[in-house]
This record gives structure tokens, C-alpha cells and sequence, in this order.
């Protein structure tokens, strides 16, 4: 079903504008059938934050913004849906058009700017759906024109933790005025502090909250080494590396189209990405688990980014040009390299090339 969805879908749907098609797949998701998905290989299970994933692969924030479709995303075999990113109020976003295909560099560029329909709306689809089980994690930013921003995080920790399964804090879109500025030092020390605090008080009534952090690609490792340290001294529950990069490889072949300002994504983010999360995975020591994202295009993307550190994974723009069946085809590829290898779970490679991939030379900005 899902390899005839594609073959129709994926040509049909490039004839339209990015957004455009964008909302229509949003659409369709929503009118699927609740047919349970098929179950998953046991030795692709994954234990972390404190909770139990069937599968490493997992939809990226920025897909569904405003929980319009979760139970559409894992009836396909996600392993677990990431919604957001959410703000406090309302946001439009930047004009559009704001997203871009590099159709030659299988890669994709946004300035969405938060565009979503506000906490209150994403709180009350969250709880609609809250019966129906799957791991949903709860992406949450700062409106545009706020004058508190760390504020705006502690309160929708504080209003999402009763249907959040994990939140994530995002500090490193490249589309919001200076967010990118909350991963520095003193800031991201004081955002996190009070995070964390948040999740506590409401504990009690709302259960466990694991709380990750997402960074930026285009940290340098002096500023890595703050970040993590911060996180690991703050206590979060885990990582994802990364959201997209300003960087603008020069191998990239739709140069005209590179030169949109916003975040890039897709196939060319792959090697920065991976080697950030290496570096990640070895200054945290173990402390917590890491999602790795960008440019995990297949079965072998995959596991190169398990191999460098990453516990789960996330997929987004690779699934614009190789469509759903994406989803299937890696969990297929890694369920036949544990049993070629005589494993019995991925966490037997997690981080197994770390070191190798962090003496290598730095990949081509």
C-alpha cells in the first residue's frame, strides 16, 4: 500500500509549491484508517529517556507543527512522532514562500519562522488522542515578539506535560531572531535551570517529563563543550543533534537556489550532522541518549548515525524525495544487519565509530 502511495504521490505532489504539498500530506495522514501498524522486530526496540521506543526511526519536529496528525505518522510505522515546534500564542511565521526543494541535492531550505496554531490548539488535540498510546514528544520555542522567552518555554513545559511523552527545547532554529543566542553559555544555563525546575513542580500531578535539548549543527566544539556541559550539569534526559545549518556546501548543485536564507536539510546536511553528533556522544560519556538527525536518507545513513552515537533517530526531508516507504526500508536494512552481525539490539553499536569519526578531517562547510 504505502510503495503504491508513493509512486503516485511522490511525482504528483512535486508539481506543487513545498507548502502546498506539505499541507495536502498533513491532510491525507489525517484520513487514514486506525489500522494498527505491523509490529515491529523485537531487536529494533529501544529503551531511553525512560521510555520504551519499538523502533530508532522517528518523525522530526517540523513535520506536523500543531498535532494534526500524530496517529496518522505512527499508524506508519514510526517509532515515535515528534510535534511542534509550539509556541505559547500563534504564530504565522515568516511570508511565504518560505520552503524551497534543491531537488538535485535531495535537500530542502526553510524560513518558516514557528508557524503553528498555538499551544491552546496543539494542548487540545494532544489530549483528544491521548487514549491512543504511541510515544509523541511535544517540540516547544518562543513566539517571535516575546519579551520573555525563557518564560515562554517554562509555560508550556507547565501546559504540555499532562500529553507530553518528552519534550524538546528549542534553541537552535535559524528562523527566529535570536534563539540561536539561547544556546550560549550563561543564557542556555539559565533556560535549562528553569526548565528543569518547571518539570518538577509539575511532576507530581503530571508524571515524568523527559526533557531534551536540540543544538544547532553550526556549533563550534568550544561552544559544544559549554552546551554539554550546561545540559549535563543541569541533568536533562537527552540531546537531538542537530536542527538545520546556514552552511551552504560548496558541492551543493542548485546554487541559485541555495543563496534562500534559512536553515538547509536533507542529503548535504548528512556529514556535519553525523560528525556532531560524534562529538556529542563523546563528551557526554554516557550521561544520557542522543537522537541524531540530517541527511539519514537510508538504511545505511542510519546506521553510520547510530554508529557515531545516536540511540534514535529522525527523519523529515529525506522523506520528501524517497516518500513513506523510507520508514520500512531502514527499519529492514537494520533489523538484517543485527541478525548478519549476531546482535540482539542496536544498542550493541551505539557509538562503536564515535572516536574514528571525530579524528577524522572536519567535513566541507
Amino acid at each position: 500500500m504505502i510503495r503504491a502511495f508513493d509512486a503516485f504521490s511522490l511525482p504528483l505532489l512535486r508539481w506543487f509549491d513545498p507548502e502546498d504539498a506539505h499541507r495536502m500530506a498533513i491532510h491525507g495522514l489525517r484520513l487514514l484508517p486506525p489500522v494498527k501498524p505491523r509490529a515491529d522486530d523485537s531487536k529494533l526496540a529501544v529503551r531511553a529517556f525512560g521510555l520504551n521506543f519499538p523502533n530508532p526511526i522517528g518523525m522530526a519536529a517540523g513535520f506536523d507543527k500543531s498535532a494534526e496528525a500524530p496517529d496518522g505518522l505512527l499508524r506508519l510505522g514510526f517509532g515515535f512522532v515528534e510535534i511542534g515546534t509550539v509556541t505559547p500564542k500563534p504564530q504565522g511565521g515568516n511570508p511565504r514562500p518560505r520552503l524551497f526543494r534543491l531537488e538535485r541535492d535531495e535537500a530542502v531550505i526553510n524560513r518558516m519562522g514557528f508557524n503553528n496554531d498555538g499551544a491552546e490548539v496543539a494542548l487540545r488535540r494532544l489530549a483528544a488522542r491521548a487514549h491512543h498510546g504511541g510515544i509523541v514528544g511535544v517540540n516547544v520555542g518562543a513566539n517571535k515578539d516575546s519579551s520573555d522567552r525563557i518564560a515562554d518555554y517554562v509555560k508550556l513545559i507547565e501546559t504540555f506535560a499532562p500529553v507530553a511523552s518528552y519534550f524538546t527545547v528549542n534553541v537552535s532554529s535559524p528562523n527566529t531572531p535570536g534563539l540561536r543566542n539561547l544556546q550560549q553559555s550563561a543564557a542556555l544555563d539559565e533556560l535549562l535551570a528553569k526548565v528543569i525546575d518547571a518539570r518538577e513542580r509539575v511532576r507530581k500531578n503530571a508524571g515524568d517529563s523527559p526533557v531534551l535539548l536540540k543544538i544547532a549543527p553550526d556549533l563550534s566544539l568550544t561552544e559544544l563543550d559549554d552546551v554539554v556541559h550546561i545540559a549535563r550539569s543541569r541533568g536533562i534526559d537527552g540531546m537531538i543533534v542537530g536542527n538545520t545549518t546556514l552552511a551552504r556546501p560548496s558541492t551543493l548543485r542548485e546554487q541559485a537556489r541555495a543563496s534562500e536564507q534559512g536553515g538547509l536539510s536533507g542529503r548535504p546536511l548528512f556529514r556535519l550532522s553525523t560528525r556532531m553528533v560524534a562529538e556529542t556522544y563523546v563528551r557526554t560519556e554516557g550521561a544520557f541518549p542522543l537522537i541524531g538527525v540530517g541527511g539519514i536518507d537510508s538504511g545505511g545513513a542510519a546506521l553510520t548515525k547510530i554508529r557515531a552515537g545516536a540511540s534514535l533517530i529522525q527523519l523529515y526531508s529525506s522523506l520528501v524525495y524517497k516518500g513513506l516507504g523510507l520508514v520500512d526500508d531502514i527499519k529492514n536494512d537494520l533489523a538484517s544487519t543485527l541478525l548478519r552481525t549476531g546482535r540482539d539490539s542496536l544498542s550493541e553499536i551505539v557509538g562503536a565509530d564515535a572516536a574514528t569519526i571525530t579524528a577524522e578531517e572536519w567535513p566541507v562547510r
